[in-house]
């Protein structure tokens, strides 16, 4: 099993950036994938996560109405778009895998397989 983040950057206040999750090795469609993010000297913070089916999706309160996440299942990729970007939007931004089907969380206990990471960084 394999996941790489990708798309991270340096970007205004109010700028855009599209993060892409790469994924190899299991039955994709099978599995909610979630992103989280964590900032220096902060707890990792549970994103949004969307279903294998992209039925079920969550986004957190404190990125409703900038952030959207989607997947395209043909290409075993997960996107998450981010919008109106804030400096409080800086972190590490990773993927993860669920280990169990049909199981749709932002708890990383429930995560086996992470990607290493893409940085964020938005200026003020």
């Amino acid at each position: 099993v394999q996941l790489q983040a990708s798309g991270g950057g340096l970007v205004q206040a109010g700028g855009s950036l599209r993060l892409s999750c790469a994924a190899s090795g299991f039955r994709f469609n099978y599995y909610t994938i979630g992103w989280f993010r964590q900032a220096p000297g902060k707890e990792r913070e549970g994103v949004s996560y969307i279903s294998g089916s992209g039925g079920n999706i969550y986004v957190a309160d404190s990125v409703k109405g900038r952030f959207t996440v989607s997947r395209d299942n043909a290409k075993n990729t997960v996107y998450l778009q981010m919008n109106s970007l804030k400096p409080e939007d800086t972190a590490v931004y990773y993927c993860g895998k669920v280990q169990r089907i049909g199981v749709a969380t932002t708890q990383p206990f429930e995560y086996d397989y992470w990607g290493q990471g893409t940085q964020v960084t938005v200026s003020s």
